[in-house]
């Protein structure tokens, strides 16, 4: 871990990241990629340290409030303590200025900062976005060994329901021969309905592969399944699209659920929703007797 003074926080979209990096281990990480051009190495995280105040100073400039969105391309909840307490900061911050936020992430260390989600939620639109992969526990360990597993996340939804925020699922990857089955969509499918999911995202049953992602996916595959690596070279080369046989079958099945469980799961409609800025606050109503009535 190493800390820096950046220049800049938020992007023309109004989206951040805390840090650069990230130690939860996923093995199908996109964000290990050479082309985003990380300099320095990607377990060696990098916080932002003065996040909060580049926050504070551009919402004091923005004319119209706005939703904030963070996670996209690096976890907000790494267990370091810097860490943590920069998502806390901003998350106070995005609340001082009654924005809305989505907020991405993996862990359940997102529940320690429950208070300020339920602050933004009394004034704005605030959405909280969780990855499954696995309804395998064991597997989930494997895929993603430093972090909350499918089980606890489930938990978090179910308690985010409960006090009325809204969730979405990014429902991916699921990863050819590994995770790419109907029983494993079919339990994750039943998370998403228990917990009352407002949507989910989903792209196709497969996973991309970038240079720098690809090398360290196949180490790990070479560690946890001997002999899958070759068959991966062998059927998809170094296509950056690794999609799954069970894309129809599978893609159908999520589709079906979704209909009959009026889950929204257009991403397109996804997106807009988590841009979308709404205001919560009852508007200001006129003193019609003047003051000192």
């Amino acid at each position: 871990m190493h800390l820096k003074e950046t220049k800049g926080l938020l992007s023309s979209a109004n989206g951040m990241n805390i840090s650069r990096g990230c130690i939860h281990g996923c093995i199908y990480c996109d964000a290990r990629s050479r082309c985003y051009d990380m300099q320095h190495d990607f377990e060696d995280v990098e916080i932002k340290i003065n996040a909060p105040r580049l926050l504070e100073d551009a919402l004091k400039r923005k004319r119209k409030k706005c939703m904030i969105g963070t996670g996209a391309m690096s976890d907000p909840y790494i267990p370091l303590p810097q860490n943590l307490a920069n998502i806390r900061a901003c998350l106070e911050i995005i609340g001082k200025y009654d924005c809305g936020l989505a907020i991405q992430t993996k862990s359940n260390l997102i529940l320690r900062d429950l208070d300020l989600l339920e602050k933004i939620h009394e004034k704005a639109k605030c959405v909280v976005e969780m990855t499954l992969t696995t309804c395998d526990e064991d597997l989930c360990k494997i895929l993603e060994p430093h972090v909350c597993t499918t089980k606890e996340r489930f938990e978090v939804l179910k308690i985010l329901r409960d006090k009325g925020i809204q969730t979405i699922v990014w429902l991916c990857p699921l990863l050819p021969f590994i995770n790419d089955t109907a029983e494993n969509l079919r339990g994750l499918l039943r998370c998403c309905v228990e917990a009352k999911v407002y949507g989910i995202i989903f792209f196709s049953i497969g996973l991309t592969l970038r240079e720098g992602d690809r090398e360290y996916f196949y180490q790990k595959l070479d560690e946890h399944f001997p002999g899958l690596k070759q068959r991966y070279q062998k059927k998809y080369g170094n296509s950056y699209q690794v999609i799954s046989d069970n894309d129809h079958e599978l893609s159908k099945m999520f589709y079906d659920v979704c209909a009959k469980h009026n889950i929204v799961c257009n991403n397109d409609e996804l997106f807009k929703y988590m841009h979308e800025f709404e205001d919560k606050k009852p508007p200001v109503q006129p003193d019609l007797f003047g003051d000192g009535v």
